[in-house]
């Protein structure tokens, strides 16, 4: 994705500027940003293998080892992506303007929703269709848990992995509003205070216990937390979701507001990261009452996003041009991986491997193809320019020729 507007931080550099210098890359947020889309790739990777046939082309290597790594990936992914939607979301609202940003937004992230939705759902239906020729139902068991708050209307449209684009839209559409009218009521002096407040204590030692809160709430509100937090499937929003997600963009859009927040909360690091460890054991294997398996869900999530920040920001600081790309590549990765995996699980469902090296090899085939078309077709072209908001020299191509 982009470095200047990629669709969920819009910029990964740093806000504060130093007379006319240019303001200064965080290279690994960079990193962070791409990484965390791409570990969606890898519990894609990993679902067919996880027990209790919940994935709609099943195989029968079913391992309790690829469920924990779907579950730790699962802890903490989705909130370190919305937080850092949060602290770049607000970085450019600064910068640009309320309504660049929400145009970029409407550009970068309702634009692909709806013009990929089709293309990707029909892919999706023909992987279901080529896997029951092949393999029969068995293979093809289309059980993928049903909606939480089903309709029985058009609402009730699949979003399939697109859910983030349509739930990221509407959590900035409410925090623009929201904060216009905090400007309007409290001021803007007073408002941007309580934002530095908030941050401040959450960037404090311990506040990672006041960014869990709204991890723990969704989990109580959806009755619920072996799945963690449960995404919207469908265009209906799912109240559990859209609280633990706004409650991560708002803790990133805090962090930003307070001066220095995101390098104070990096200071705790190890700790965290320890914290994380031994809190995740028991939310994934210990069976807890709801309200305390709420709150070591969430403080476990939240252990494991302060402690990547720190971590990352220790050895990533510097820019690496493998991240870089990567990061930059891990949009369009993410946009075409769904169906990819699923067509390339239909002919590995049928073979006796072990399914590590299944897994190795529908990464690898889907990587390459996604990897390569992005160099080749995205990212000196057009369509880098809508969806990362600029456009690099592509590795395999070379320089772009000037126009006359």
């Amino acid at each position: 994705m982009a470095s200047s507007t990629p669709p969920h931080s819009l910029s990964t550099t740093d806000a504060p500027r130093t007379g006319t210098s240019p303001p200064r890359r965080l290279h690994h947020l960079d990193a962070l940003r791409g990484g965390a889309l791409l570990l969606g790739v890898v519990l894609h990777a990993l679902m067919p293998y996880s027990p209790g046939d919940v994935w709609l082309i099943d195989d029968d290597s079913d391992s309790l080892a690829a469920l924990l790594v779907v579950g730790v990936i699962h802890l903490f992914r989705m909130v370190l992506f919305m937080m850092l939607a949060g602290y770049f979301g607000r970085m450019v609202l600064h910068r640009r303007g309320v309504g660049a940003y929400l145009r970029d937004r409407l550009l970068r992230l309702g634009l692909p929703l709806v013009v990929l939705w089709p293309v990707l759902f029909a892919l999706v239906i023909a992987a279901a269709v080529l896997a029951e020729m092949v393999h029969g139902p068995a293979v093809a068991t289309g059980t993928q848990p049903p909606a939480p708050n089903a309709t029985g209307t058009p609402l009730d449209l699949p979003t399939m992995h697109l859910w983030f684009l349509l739930l990221l839209l509407e959590i900035v559409l409410v925090v623009v509003a929201v904060r216009a009218v905090l400007l309007r009521v409290l001021g803007a002096q007073r408002a941007e205070g309580w934002a530095a407040r908030i941050g401040t204590v959450l960037s404090a030692p311990g506040g990672v216990l006041l960014a869990a809160v709204p991890y723990a709430l969704a989990l109580l509100v959806q009755g619920s937390a072996v799945q963690g937090i449960v995404e919207p499937y469908t265009l209906v929003p799912v109240l559990g979701a859209s609280l633990g997600y706004t409650g991560a963009f708002l803790a990133g859009w805090f962090l930003h507001a307070a001066p220095e927040g995101l390098a104070r909360a990096e200071r705790g690091w190890p700790v965290h990261l320890v914290l994380a460890a031994l809190l995740t054991v028991p939310a994934l294997v210990v069976t807890m009452p709801l309200p305390l398996a709420a709150a070591v869900h969430a403080l476990a999530g939240w252990a494991w996003v302060y402690g990547l920040l720190g971590l990352c920001g220790r050895v990533l600081r510097r820019e690496n041009r493998v991240a870089r790309y990567l990061a930059d590549a891990s949009y369009w990765v993410y946009l075409w991986h769904f169906p990819l995996l699923l067509l390339v699980a239909v002919p590995l469902a049928g073979t006796p491997w072990p399914w590590p090296l299944e897994v190795l090899l529908a990464l690898g085939a889907v990587m390459a193809v996604l990897l390569l078309s992005y160099d080749l077709l995205v990212r000196g072209t057009w369509v880098g320019r809508w969806l990362n908001g600029h456009r690099r020299e592509s590795v395999l191509r070379g320089p772009r020729r000037p126009r006359a």
